[in-house]
């Protein structure tokens, strides 16, 4: 009797684990299309064998819990290449914005700088155009107007990328609030992790945490190291701290020189975060290293147009006989006190074509040596040792390489997040045919084991019914 006991206890126990373990499978299926949900196991354990005359037998198994079918390494190397990808198409989306000001004839309604290739050769041939007549009214007033629009797209130019830089500002400072709500919920999962699940696999919690720190990755550059009780460290990859265990450092904004600065305890880490990744990296060398080379070039091409220009104008005769002096000069457009700002504030200052100084000094008013001598500056190497054109045609050249080399870094990059999103989710997300697999084996198994508690109990039956008239069914 001891043995056929036995026996039905054996059964009892794989019952309740072929149970839990469907249980296990259930919540699989129900949770397929879960955001960030990994797929889970059934834990077996075998029961302790029971030692009978010197020889042992076993005792079945019983299903102890879950474990996800996670690999860290692969979270984290995905997690790596987020914020790469993330990081690069931030400052794409930048850059081709920066782009589209300096693309002749784009159709872009932000195309708001016109062409000033065009605009310098309109300029300098209208120049050219007054060699031939310099007393003739229209041409002088042509020469107005070309340096009136060429003014006034290099400005249009600055004034849009100024505006863009303010943007990304914005669109930066938002970040901060993301990344502390993120953290804090990171943190609070610690704590519950460390507290429930010291030893073993915390399921949706840590599913969870895993998926705030892939946002959390895709918004700014971070290091994660396990600490003991499953918690986790997190830093930004410069080394500062966010998270440590179940407490979380705010990431807080502050204005310096004019534009959003991070600070996480106290310690400026803008320049830090530039080069960190995630989308707040991107943002921040678009805002503090692309849109400022813009700006810059073209700073230094206006105040070099404006000032040689004007020299040339001041050294001449107008057609009135008179040169320009230091206290009445005769200057065609404002005259810049700095390189920085030249571009935003270029514009034409001259309103009377008479005062262009097409002469000479002292060669009468049909001279136009002067005039020949300001169209040759599109000629001259006045700008860093190019001509005017050359210059411009270079920073085009330039940005539009920046763009490409960053295009086909963003590529690469999410490439190789499509390629570890596969790996991962083969891994650990669920597979409808696998579990329905998992299920049919385990009903399979739920099944023989009905069918020998069925036969103990024919065969307890038959034993209690020896010798008896009164038959137990």
């Amino acid at each position: 009797m001891g043995t056929i006991s036995s026996a039905f206890s054996l059964m009892s126990q794989g019952l309740d684990a072929d149970q839990s373990a469907l249980s296990v499978v259930a919540n699989n299926v129900a949770n397929a299309n879960t955001p960030g949900y990994t797929e889970e196991t059934p834990d077996w354990q075998q029961n302790q064998p029971i030692n009978i005359n010197g020889v042992s037998y076993g005792d079945g198994v019983t299903e102890t819990g879950a474990t996800s079918v996670r690999d860290s390494v692969l979270n984290e190397r995905l997690d790596q290449q987020q914020q790469l990808a993330s990081a690069s198409s931030a400052r794409l989306t930048a850059l081709n914005t920066v782009q589209v000001l300096f693309t002749p004839d784009s159709g872009s309604s932000s195309s708001t700088a016109g062409d000033i290739g065009s605009d310098l050769t309109g300029f300098f041939s209208s120049l050219s155009s007054l060699e031939a007549n310099p007393t003739d009214n229209s041409l002088r007033q042509n020469v107005l107007s070309t340096a009136s629009t060429l003014a006034g797209d290099i400005s249009n130019a600055a004034s849009s990328l100024n505006s863009q830089r303010l943007s990304l500002d914005q669109e930066a400072a938002g970040v901060s609030s993301q990344v502390n709500s993120l953290t804090s919920a990171i943190a609070q999962l610690n704590q519950q992790i460390m507290s429930t699940s010291p030893d073993s696999d915390a399921g949706t919690l840590e599913d969870q945490r895993q998926q705030d720190m892939s946002q959390l990755s895709q918004l700014v550059g971070i290091n994660k190291i396990t600490t003991e009780n499953s918690g986790l460290e997190i830093t930004t990859t410069s080394g500062q701290l966010l998270v440590s265990n179940d407490t979380s450092v705010q990431m807080t904004n502050g204005t310096v020189n004019g534009v959003t600065n991070f600070f996480l305890g106290g310690v400026n880490i803008t320049s830090q975060l530039a080069f960190g990744g995630g989308e707040l990296g991107g943002y921040l060398t678009a805002r503090d290293e692309d849109i400022p080379s813009a700006l810059s070039s073209l700073d230094q091409l206006a105040y070099s147009i404006s000032t040689q220009v004007n020299a040339q104008n001041n050294a001449g005769t107008d057609l009135d006989g008179v040169s320009g002096t230091k206290d009445a000069p005769l200057n065609i457009f404002n005259e810049p006190t700095a390189v920085s700002g030249s571009a935003a504030n270029m514009s034409v200052v001259m309103t009377d074509p008479n005062h262009i100084a097409a002469a000479g000094l002292n060669d009468g008013t049909g001279d136009s040596s002067n005039a020949i001598a300001m169209a040759g500056l599109s000629e001259q190497q006045i700008l860093n040792g190019q001509t005017p054109t050359d210059y411009y045609s270079n920073f085009v050249s330039t940005l539009g390489a920046t763009v490409s080399s960053v295009q086909t870094e963003n590529t690469a990059q999410n490439a190789s997040v499509t390629q570890l999103q596969t790996q991962n989710d083969a891994l650990s997300s669920v597979n409808l045919d696998d579990e329905a697999s998992s299920m049919t084996t385990l009903e399979r198994s739920y099944q023989a084991a009905s069918q020998v508690l069925t036969m103990l109990n024919t065969i307890m039956a038959a034993a209690l019914n020896l010798g008896d008239q009164t038959t137990v069914s």
